[in-house]
């Protein structure tokens, strides 16, 4: 079973492909059914109907092309609660031979695209840009360029708004043109939305003055792209570091107060097209709500240390405060997107939940002079062929199932929006307690995984061979603001316990990003070494499940191929930076869990355990294996982690480019060796946003670590090493041992 063409198909990847029908089979699988759905996936085929779905009234499940349909009596029978529901006249014209595009077996999703009764398009998504004027002035310049090129790209509906920040928070007046008008707000204190709205002089009702009734006053710090666009430029242009930072100090930076600002300018303006809060800085928060570390530099910033021994200040204060962000950026369906450019941290680490849980993208970079920034901002601002932004607001994500499944929760950038019903679990998994999820904003590439677990109740089971049904109905408005919904439908069988079938339907590359996801989320709660002792404990039941042995005798030990690589999977989770935080900044950490926590199966394993290609004279490139034997003189090694690419040169040919032989004519195939993984790297980072680092390295040079450390130590200075090969100087367990130590505990009695 081909899974990749299956999820060109359906944009779904199951753990399981097959499900067993009783509560007690599905716990002893130890992977749980769970599906992770790409809702928002580029088909090469998907149909567009402009018109509304057709709805099962008890259940709310869309008509698709599982429903059995009686043409004489034009009723439809809906195959999750196979209650009968009436068609339209607009459906008069059905026929076996004649069916719309949301019943055609060919189609496991369609996508309708209603008219927007003249109220779309007027008004397009808000975009409030918040800038840190702490930062140095290249840096501000280059900032500065980059948002100029962006505005001049916006349509002309969109809403903009501008705050700068420093130790006080300025709300630009937009709307007036005499000169810089703003209104500043103190950055130590924590105002409720109302208090800012009505600084800001919004949502005031109708009065009566001097016998008139006067109306709401019209703000203009929000204003559409039109009216602005000359202010907006020229407030950029006047964009100064106004505060010298005293010597042995940060500056002093009020982040949580310029984003709660932010915020509150959204929801007093009632903004209901979608809107993105664009917070760049260059440091971390300094006074205020959201606060990191103090101004004064004999303060270290916090480690992974001080946050375990709980020797923050103020740490679970500021996790605290944006949490309430992100319940507020939810309900105003608005993102918050960070740019971060700074050799030291920036407070990712505390701002990261709000920016997942509103789908907002995280950037962390060295400077705003980079092409990685560049790349990013640039792609967050590209349009679709017909000129429309391309983005996706105020998603929601509904789940319908069949009576005998139960949805547990969901894992990735959504919010739980807690409404029940009878299909929905008691066991709760990540956001849970509901059917329905939503984050204000997605890409084709956000990737959810949904949780499920077999009912049972009144001892009732489906019946093996039987199929059940599952439906994810996505709803988004567009870029240009037109509401659509995404419906994919799919179908699997029931199978018996001990059925060959549910062996043949594992995806190990599911299974692994799943157990990832489960892992990080146990990770917030929980020490390092209990998730990884959580994540044995679970392999060492899977292999003594689905291993073929002798028991107690690990040398009779096998997996067949649908399995054998889930232990690999698992080894190298371990020792990934998600769960070993050691050389990692919190900041660091909270990056690389967010993404992956949004990005799909492939690129997830990716992140799980790198690819590596060889490059050398002996034919094109191929994989090799992951391992310290792979590094030798005559080769080139081209390592993909996602999160950054290293080009590792061996000895031999670091020395013979140093001689610039690749300069010579004669030399031509030694060339064309050093330009094949160059080549190939551009293709490999042109997708990725943020775009990875690129770190081209020689063996035995310093920046050699970034291979090194991901590599399996097979050879150590504790092992006999012969043959030439390079030497790891750790006492980390090598893959071969991990696996004999999981065939000895998997075959005991």
């Amino acid at each position: 079973m081909d899974f990749v063409e299956l999820e060109a198909i359906e944009g779904l990847r199951w753990s399981w492909n097959s499900w067993p029908t009783t509560k007690s089979d599905c716990e002893s699988l130890v992977v749980p059914l769970s599906i992770m759905s790409t809702p928002l996936i580029h088909f090469s085929e998907l149909p567009t109907l402009p018109y509304d779905p057709l709805i099962c009234s008890p259940c709310r499940a869309v008509l698709n092309p599982y429903a059995r349909l009686d043409y004489q009596s034009r009723i439809w029978a809906c195959p999750f609660c196979l209650h009968k529901n009436s068609l339209p006249r607009s459906y008069a014209g059905i026929t076996a031979t004649n069916l719309p595009a949301e019943l055609f077996p060919t189609y496991s999703a369609v996508e309708y695209s209603p008219p927007a009764n003249g109220i779309g398009g007027e008004i397009g998504p808000a975009f409030v840009f918040v800038v840190d004027v702490c930062m140095a002035e290249e840096e501000l310049r280059a900032l500065r360029s980059e948002i100029m090129l962006v505005i001049e790209q916006l349509p002309e509906s969109s809403l903009v708004g501008l705050i700068t920040f420093d130790s006080m928070v300025r709300v630009y007046d937009l709307g007036f043109s005499e000169c810089s008008k703003v209104v500043v707000f103190h950055g130590e204190r924590e105002l409720p939305p109302q208090q800012i709205q009505q600084f800001l002089g919004l949502g005031y009702s109708k009065q009566i003055h001097h016998g008139k009734v006067s109306g709401i006053r019209k703000q203009s710090f929000l204003l559409p792209l039109a009216e602005c666009e000359f202010n907006l430029i020229s407030a950029f242009e006047e964009i100064v570091q106004l505060v010298d930072v005293k010597p042995g100090h940060r500056p002093h930076r009020s982040t949580g107060t310029a984003i709660s600002t932010a915020l509150g300018l959204l929801e007093g303006c009632g903004v209901t097209t979608g809107a993105r809060i664009m917070v760049f800085t260059s440091g971390p928060a300094t006074r205020g709500p959201g606060i990191v570390v103090d101004s004064d530099l004999s303060r270290s910033i916090r480690t992974h240390r001080d946050i375990i021994t709980g020797q923050v200040l103020y740490y679970d204060r500021s996790c605290k405060f944006y949490k309430r962000i992100a319940k507020r950026l939810c309900d105003s369906s608005a993102a918050l997107d960070l740019f971060a450019c700074s050799l030291d941290q920036v407070g990712a680490a505390e701002l990261r939940y709000a920016v997942e849980m509103s789908g907002g993208f995280l950037l962390l970079g060295e400077t705003f002079e980079s092409e990685q920034f560049k790349k990013c901002i640039r792609h967050i601002f590209s349009r679709d062929a017909d000129g429309n932004l391309n983005m996706c607001f105020d998603v929601t994500l509904e789940v319908v199932t069949t009576k005998d499944i139960k949805i547990c929760g969901a894992l990735g950038p959504v919010v739980s929006l807690r409404r029940k019903n009878d299909i929905v679990s008691d066991t709760e998994i990540g956001e849970g307690g509901t059917y329905t999820w939503k984050t204000s904003t997605a890409t084709s590439k956000t990737c959810v995984s949904f949780f499920f677990q077999v009912s049972n109740e009144q001892n009732r089971k489906p019946k093996p061979g039987s199929a059940f049904f599952i439906q994810f109905i996505t709803r988004y408005r567009y870029g240009n603001g037109r509401v659509r919904k995404r419906v994919t439908t799919v179908a699997r069988r029931w199978v018996a316990g001990k059925s060959p079938e549910i062996a043949s339907g594992f995806d190990q590359e599911t299974a692994a990003s799943v157990m990832a996801r489960l892992a990080i989320n146990r990770a917030e709660e929980c020490y390092a070494r209990d998730v990884i002792r959580w994540l044995d404990d679970g392999l060492i039941r899977f292999a003594s499940r689905f291993g073929d042995y002798i028991q107690e005798d690990p040398s009779s030990f096998r997996l067949t191929p649908n399995f054998s690589l889930y232990p690999q999977f698992m080894f190298y989770l371990r020792r990934s930076q998600f769960l070993d935080v050691f050389n990692n900044s919190p900041d660091e950490t909270g990056f690389f869990r967010l993404m992956l926590n949004r990005e799909g199966v492939v690129n997830s394993i990716i992140m799980i355990q790198p690819t590596l290609l060889r490059y050398s004279f002996d034919g094109p490139p191929v994989p090799v294996l992951l391992d310290i034997r792979s590094v030798t003189p005559d080769a080139i090694l081209l390592f993909d982690s996602y999160f950054y690419v290293v080009i590792h040169h061996g000895l031999k040919i670091a020395q013979w480019r140093k001689q610039e032989y690749h300069k010579d004519s004669n030399h031509e195939t030694f060339r064309n060796l050093l330009e094949a993984p160059e080549m190939d790297v551009v293709q490999l980072v042109s997708d990725r946003i943020p775009m990875p680092r690129i770190v081209r390295c020689d063996q035995h040079g310093s920046q050699a670590r970034f291979l090194l450390a991901k590599l399996n130590p097979s050879v150590t200075q504790k092992t006999d090493h012969t043959g030439g090969s390079d030497v790891v100087l750790t006492d980390d367990l090598c893959l071969e041992d991990f696996l004999a130590d999981l065939q000895s505990l998997a075959v005991r009695k």
